[in-house]
């Protein structure tokens, strides 16, 4: 049975370059982009950056306006209060955070902040990750609030779950990945929800009662005979007929404590790493979606149950990719278009 197209609700073809969106469940799209110089050189480090609003609905541009935060190292974008728009990233002068205007792009606020490589944006707290610690900034006061660093650990991946904040990581000795859990607000470690038993974690997803992630070689994850049993025939029976889950899907309950077996898992790949596609996850509304080139799927997060799947044209080419409530964002080098997911 052939995999539909997903519906396209529009398209817009831009005169800049997109490096970013932010997407949320009310208001416009917003997108940040650039324009390359000539030739492709520059002599900074960082790219003067511009930010646009595109009407949710429609596509139609509602306006484009210079902004502080450049095309750089790190980037991170969201709605803060009052309906102002949050932008962190990389200038000419250090990584800052600036407020702009979501009716036209006015610039209301700028603070100097840490550099970062991923952030999570919302309206309490954006959520920064770098190599060596975890940070958070208060949305309103646009100041740091609390650090989490931990001795021998690197940090790859920070994402939010209600009050808690989990944290993929790695052990600089073993090289082991796991996902730690922190207090949103005050940054406190509460625990491990992953020991550090995982080759890599290439990817992690939240939803409020959900934490996925895209990994292998889970079994050392799994505690009962009865988890173990249940990956050893899925592993033998997987089309590859490879000896081990070269990538796999993990489904684990937040509020869960160290040691329980996963709700779910999905064996993707047997194959050897060299030959594995291009995949990554996102999550929204309770459901996880897998992308792998143009082709995406939706399952249940919470049972790993099958709710869809669709061919989204473009999305082997994205650039940034972002669900909320159904709809797809998607961002190309040029273009930025709005999908229907009905699952």
């Amino acid at each position: 049975m052939p995999v539909p197209t997903a519906k396209r609700r529009w398209s817009r073809e831009l005169g800049s370059q997109v490096d970013g969106i932010a997407f949320g469940s009310e208001g416009p799209v917003l997108l940040h982009g650039y324009d390359p110089p000539a030739g492709g050189k520059w002599v900074d480090d960082v790219i003067p950056g511009k930010l646009g609003a595109l009407d949710r609905n429609t596509g139609e541009l509602l306006w484009m306006a210079p902004c502080e935060v450049g095309y750089g190292r790190g980037f991170g974008a969201g709605v803060g209060v009052r309906g102002q728009v949050l932008v962190l990233g990389p200038t000419t002068s250090g990584h800052r955070m600036v407020r702009m205007a979501m009716a036209d792009g006015e610039l209301i606020d700028v603070s100097e902040i840490p550099a970062f490589d991923e952030a999570h944006v919302a309206k309490d707290l954006c959520l920064c990750s770098a190599a060596g610690r975890i940070f958070a900034i208060d949305s309103t006061q646009m100041s740091e609030v609390w650090e989490y660093r931990r001795e021998g650990e690197r940090f790859h991946h920070v994402s939010r779950a209600g009050d808690r904040a989990l944290v993929a990581f790695s052990n600089r000795d073993s090289g082991k990945h796991g996902v730690a859990i922190l207090d949103a607000e005050t940054g406190e470690f509460e625990g491990l929800l992953v020991e550090p038993t995982l080759p890599v974690i290439h990817g992690i997803a939240v939803t409020h009662e959900t934490c996925l992630l895209l990994t292998c070689d889970i079994e050392p994850m799994l505690q009962t005979d009865q988890a173990r049993s249940r990956f050893a025939i899925e592993l033998a029976s997987h089309e590859d007929e490879g000896t081990t889950d070269t990538l796999t899907l993990v489904g684990l309950r937040v509020g869960g404590r160290l040691g329980d077996d996963p709700l779910w898992h999905r064996i993707l790949e047997t194959r050897p790493t060299g030959d594995l596609p291009e995949v990554s996850i996102s999550a929204d509304s309770g459901k996880l979606y897998l992308e792998r080139g143009a082709h995406m799927s939706a399952v249940d997060a919470l049972t790993g149950r099958d709710l869809g799947e669709w061919t989204v044209p473009g999305l082997d080419e994205q650039i940034a990719w972002s669900v909320v409530q159904g709809a797809g964002l998607l961002a190309e080098e040029t273009r930025v278009s709005l999908f229907e997911l009905p699952a």
